[in-house]
């Protein structure tokens, strides 16, 4: 696991797909988890028509699967860089695990979620706080899920969510008393315990962020995996 604060899009989503291409069969499975300066990225399919009116916040094309989402600080964001023949799964297994570790840890708190049939993500009743876009590249996934804790969420009325015009969202700073709400370095640590345990590690260690590109952002502890190959 790396744990790589607060970072630009733009030299995040190039690390990763340099991570993928080198050597996809032997290197180690990751999961980073960041923040994003605010930023709207566009998925492989994204239509220009949802993206309504960003302003000063950049518009970047990424090669995810989905549609136009927003990503800015108090948004938590797990990227899982990972074999999926060698973990024993396949796209669908992952986005499960993936939904199921946030809805655990919501339930946690005491915030009940769930799915939506044909709707990627995690939903409170009928707004979204979780959202989910992958790319499955030489065996390997990159690109993941973002969690909304504790951020401004006015950005997202710039577009249409996922698509989906007047999609409302919510994050868990919204639906929980002030002295409730974790820190993000509390949350983050605990859905990367839930993600490690759906996905079948025994555990996991935080590393350093060498080979990813510096944005010059300083880096909090940063994390890779621990953890045996056995289900």
């Amino acid at each position: 696991m790396r744990a790589l604060g607060l970072r630009h899009y733009a030299p995040v989503f190039a690390a990763m797909k340099s991570r993928i291409d080198s050597d996809p069969e032997h290197s180690p499975d990751e999961i980073w988890a960041l923040q994003h300066h605010p930023v709207y990225t566009q998925g492989q399919a994204g239509r220009v028509e949802h993206v309504l009116a960003p302003g000063d916040i950049p518009v970047v094309a990424a090669d995810r699967g989905g549609q136009v989402t927003y990503h800015g600080p108090g948004q938590l964001v797990f990227y899982p860089l990972i074999q999926l023949r060698r973990r024993g799964l396949d796209v669908r297994q992952l986005v499960s695990a993936l939904e199921v570790s946030v809805i655990a840890w919501l339930a946690e708190l005491g915030i009940a979620a769930a799915t939506k049939p044909r709707a990627p993500g995690v939903y409170v009743d009928d707004a979204k706080i979780a959202s989910l876009g992958l790319r499955i590249r030489r065996g390997r996934s990159y690109h993941g899920l973002a969690v909304n804790v504790a951020m401004d969420l006015a950005p997202f009325a710039r577009i249409n969510p996922c698509g989906y015009a007047g999609l409302r969202m919510t994050q868990v700073a919204d639906l929980l008393p002030a002295a409730q709400i974790p820190g993000l370095e509390v949350a983050q640590r605990s859905l990367l315990d839930q993600l490690a345990r759906r996905l079948g590690y025994t555990g996991w260690d935080y590393l350093g962020d060498e080979g990813i590109a510096s944005d010059g952002i300083d880096t909090v502890a940063a994390a890779s995996e621990g953890a045996s190959d056995e289900r």
